[in-house]
C-alpha cells in the first residue's frame, strides 16, 4: 500500500480524530480511505447524470470569494432558475442553486466551482424524475 503526506491545519486534524473516534476507525488512514471512496462515489455519481433534469447545487464557501462565485454563475444563467445566497457566521457564504436544465451543464457549473473557489461544502444533488 502507498503512503502518503497531507497537510492539515490544526482544527481539521482534531475534527478527523474526533470522528476516528465517534465512528470507531482504526486509524486516521481508514478515515482518508474512507473519505476518498465517499468523493469518487459523488463523482461517479455526478458523472451518470444525463439529460434535461432538475437539481440543486449547495456551495458554502469564504465570503472573499463572492466575487469569482458570481462572474462564474453568470455563464450558467442558462441553467439558473433560482439562486439564493445567504450569509453565515465566520465570514462565510451560502450558494443555493436551484438549476434546470441539461446535466452535463449542471456537472461543469459544480467542476467549475469546485475548481475555482476555495469551498467549504460543495453537492450537487438531483432530483428525482417521474
Amino acid at each position: 500500500m502507498a503512503i502518503i503526506s497531507v497537510s492539515l491545519n490544526e482544527k481539521l486534524l482534531q475534527e478527523i480524530d474526533a470522528l476516528k473516534e465517534e465512528v470507531g476507525f482504526s486509524g486516521r488512514s481508514e478515515v482518508f480511505r474512507a473519505s476518498t471512496r465517499l468523493l469518487i462515489a459523488d463523482n461517479e455519481e455526478k458523472n451518470k447524470l444525463e439529460g434535461y433534469i432538475n437539481s440543486i447545487l449547495i456551495l458554502i464557501h469564504p465570503k472573499k470569494s463572492e466575487d469569482k462565485v458570481t462572474q462564474i454563475k453568470h455563464n450558467f444563467e442558462d441553467i439558473i432558475n433560482t439562486q439564493i445566497h445567504s450569509h453565515l457566521q465566520e465570514n462565510q457564504c451560502l450558494e443555493l442553486f436551484i438549476l434546470e436544465g441539461d446535466a452535463g451543464r449542471m456537472r461543469e457549473l459544480s467542476r467549475l466551482l469546485n475548481r475555482n473557489i476555495k469551498f467549504l461544502y460543495s453537492k450537487l444533488v438531483p432530483l428525482p424524475q417521474e
